[in-house]
Order: structure tokens, then sequence, then C-alpha cells
């Protein structure tokens, strides 16, 4: 059957796919295919809650898979035990792109700041925060390139991030 606009329903993009999930990978497709309905559903979801005939901003909704852990001069991302799985082949890459969350500037001030002295300098010329890595600006996601130096189980050990202890982790990709 056929959803509205004759599109392929849910039921219809999963038929025939298995639902075990391997350690091979076996599961590859099944979660591509729900990924993408996913995104349609948050997409129609927004579009149905009438944020976009009301003007308002679009509210996306992010979860720490892991958490910055700094201790005897070791610096780790301890991920969640849930996403273990997802750290296949992290041990064989030489780096890491780290996305991690600000959180000790989410406030409504730290949201609002849009331009700042780089390095916090006042002797610094004044830049719009898109041109900084300042830790203030409307949305707190943060970037950072680490060496992968170790996986074991679900803790990547990395040289360094500029992040302090228990920062939330949004993402880890190659």
């Amino acid at each position: 059957m056929r959803g509205a606009a004759g599109k392929e329903t849910i039921a219809e993009s999963l038929t025939g796919i298995s639902g075990t999930c391997l350690p091979d990978g076996g599961c590859k497709e099944l979660i591509r295919r729900l990924r993408g309905w996913f995104i349609v559903l948050l997409a129609a979801a927004a579009v149905g809650s009438g944020a976009a005939d009301a003007g308002a901003d679009p509210v996306y909704e992010v979860r720490p898979i892991g958490w910055v852990r700094k201790a005897e001069g070791r610096t780790t991302i301890e991920v969640d035990k849930r996403y273990q799985p997802g750290l296949l082949g992290v041990a064989e890459l030489e780096a890491i792109w780290v996305l991690y969350w600000f959180d000790r500037n989410d406030t409504p001030e730290g949201h609002s700041i849009l331009q700042v002295h780089p390095h916090a300098n006042p002797e610094n010329p004044l830049r719009g925060v898109f041109a900084t890595r300042a830790p203030m600006r409307p949305n707190l996601i943060a970037l950072s390139r680490c060496r992968v130096l170790s996986v074991r189980d679900n803790v990547i050990e990395i040289d360094d991030i500029d992040a302090f202890p228990d920062t939330p982790v949004l993402d880890i990709k190659p």
C-alpha cells in the first residue's frame, strides 16, 4: 500500500529486511532506511506542528553519545555502552573529529553573543563568532580533531581535546 502522493510507506520500505544486527554489519540497510524515515518523520512533525507556518525557528534535539574524561594524564571519550557497536573500526583510524557541546555556556546569554575578541583578549580586533572558535555562539557545538591512541570496549583514548572533563560528546566522525 502506498502512502500519501504514492510515496512508499515505512512498512513497505522495511519489507524483506532482517531486523537482526550482526557484528559484521548485517543491519546496515535496516539502519539506513530507518534513519531516512526518522528524518522524514521529524520534518513532518515540524511542518505538522505549525512551526513553519508561525515563522518560528525549528527546534532540533540532540543527545550525548558519550563524555570527555580526563584523569591521570589521560584524555578519553567514554561512549555510552549502547553505542559501543558504532566504534567498530575506530581503532584503525589515525584521527577522529569529535563534536561536543559547550555545556558550560548553555545559557540565554551564551547563545546571544555574536561578536568576541579572539582568545578573550581585548587587544584582538572584534570578530563575529563564526570567524572564531569562541565557545559562545548561537548553537554551542564544538569540533576538535583528535588523534586516536587506542580503543578499548566503549572508551577511546585520544591525544587531547579542547574540552573540559565531563563535556558531553555529540558525535564522532572519521
